[in-house]
């Protein structure tokens, strides 16, 4: 029975989250855990190498991410279960067609059940076509532009999906960022660093370290004291664009402002 065990890698930059996958792994007598990676162009060599049947693919990573290991192997990919730390990556993995994914920090019954599901998966597939999903996940992967179209907003038992182009203005609060809609406002878990690298650039435009404002919601600058500007929205919220930041805004009207 050896041979018809599931192989899987583990791809993930964190030591510890690698450690806790394959330790819940070990004890299933159906999977082989047959190596472990710490980076995207690390995993992109063990997978050509080994062909495992499962790949948990960490999607934020340094260098080459998740969404770039699946690019760069195209049809040599295993299935695929997405570990990520934030909801957005997670609504992308689903728009891509993984297989599932695994939102840090899970839980073992969440954990047993998307393994089960890869199992199921698996051994219906083992002797069709697994490069379906593959070619399918490749070309929704070419569709996108690279940034968020919409983000995922969790407010007690409610999960809803609000597009970027909506919101006026984003506003750093700690390791959290609140996103302002006309009167409304929700907080998202994102640090304002990785949401700004999500957002298109020349549709949002970081300001000051605590904020990134909606283009097509600017109705104009005024000048202010020391070269910085007060940013006036349609709406009439004033926002401050420090020195810091004028290049920002200089590239993207392509003058002084």
């Amino acid at each position: 029975m050896e041979e018809n065990r599931i192989k899987v890698l583990i791809v993930d930059d964190e030591p510890l989250a690698r450690r806790k996958i394959r330790e819940i792994l070990l004890e299933d007598a159906e999977i082989e855990v047959i190596g472990e990676c710490g980076s995207g162009k690390e995993a992109v060599a063990e997978i050509r190498k080994k062909n495992p049947d499962l790949l948990f693919l960490d999607v934020q990573m340094p260098g080459m991410d998740g969404f770039g290991v699946v690019k760069e192997l195209g049809s040599q990919l295993p299935l695929i279960i997405f570990v990520t730390a934030y909801d957005q990556y997670a609504l992308h993995a689903f728009e891509v067609s993984a297989l599932d994914y695994l939102l840090k920090p899970f839980d073992s019954e969440r954990f047993e059940k998307t393994v089960k599901r890869a199992k199921t998966t698996i051994r219906q597939e083992r002797n069709g076509d697994l490069t379906r999903g593959v070619q399918v996940l490749l070309q929704e992967l070419q569709k996108k532009s690279g940034f968020l179209d919409r983000l995922v907003i969790k407010t007690g038992p409610r999960v809803f999906f609000v597009k970027t182009d909506e919101i006026d203005w984003y506003e750093a609060e700690g390791n959290y960022v609140r996103l302002h809609m006309g009167k409304e406002s929700h907080l998202l878990r994102e640090a304002i660093s990785n949401l700004e690298t999500q957002l298109d650039p020349k549709k949002f435009l970081r300001i000051h370290r605590s904020t990134i404002v909606n283009v097509d919601r600017i109705k104009e600058l005024q000048s202010w004291f020391h070269g910085e500007y007060h940013v006036i929205l349609k709406d009439g919220t004033q926002l401050l664009l420090t020195r810091s930041y004028r290049d920002n805004l200089k590239d993207l009207l392509g003058r002084q402002p």
